[in-house]
């Protein structure tokens, strides 16, 4: 029996199943290394605003109409204060500069080229938007955090292997609860960036 196959498109309206995508988002990011407690209230209503922003970019991984990942991009400069700050202050030219948010996917499809393609689409969404870096960031762990799996995956070679390093210094901080807790919880955020 054939696999069935896996499409990744871009998502252009909220009329494309957001409720699909946020309960996936939830379901992943639940994982390591972020260990989200997530609301699918809010989840959704992100996505929908995240859409309404000019130049954002949401690709989706799926099968049928059933998504199995999900990576979005936009202009860094309407990000948050609270990523965008960091980030001039290291010298980023912010108004030149895409920022990619979360880039995930269910752990049976990993291995197939999703991230590749996730990584292209976004990339070729910036560059039609003019920018000329991209940047994204990712929770800092401890290698001795007692609730890291033993076949936890670095994605650090993968993003090297893209062309990211790592921009020197250049932290934020995210907040979310954590599953089974009842406080957000602050957690170090390292900013990768690579030319386009």
């Amino acid at each position: 029996m054939t696999e069935p196959s896996i499409i990744v498109d871009r998502v252009t309206s909220d009329a494309q199943g957001l409720e699909a995508l946020a309960t996936l988002r939830i379901r992943i990011f639940r994982e390591w290394p972020y260990l989200y407690e997530g609301d699918a209230a809010h989840e959704e209503e992100y996505l929908r605003d995240f859409l309404a922003s000019e130049h954002a970019t949401l690709v989706r991984a799926r099968i049928g109409e059933e998504p199995v990942g999900i990576a979005t991009a936009s202009p860094l400069a309407g990000q948050p204060d609270s990523l965008v700050a960091p980030l001039a202050a290291a010298g980023v030219d912010v108004a030149r500069s895409f920022y990619f948010g979360e880039s995930v996917l269910l752990p049976a499809y990993h291995g197939r080229g999703i991230g590749h393609l996730f990584f292209d689409a976004r990339e070729g969404a910036a560059r039609e938007a003019g920018a000329d870096y991209a940047i994204f960031c990712g929770v800092v762990r401890g290698e001795d955090d007692p609730r890291r799996p033993a076949d936890a995956r670095d994605l650090a070679p993968f993003w090297r292997k893209r062309g990211y390093a790592p921009i020197e210094g250049a932290l934020c901080d995210m907040s979310w609860k954590e599953i089974g807790g009842s406080e957000k919880v602050s957690h170090p955020m390292q900013f990768w960036m690579r030319a386009l």
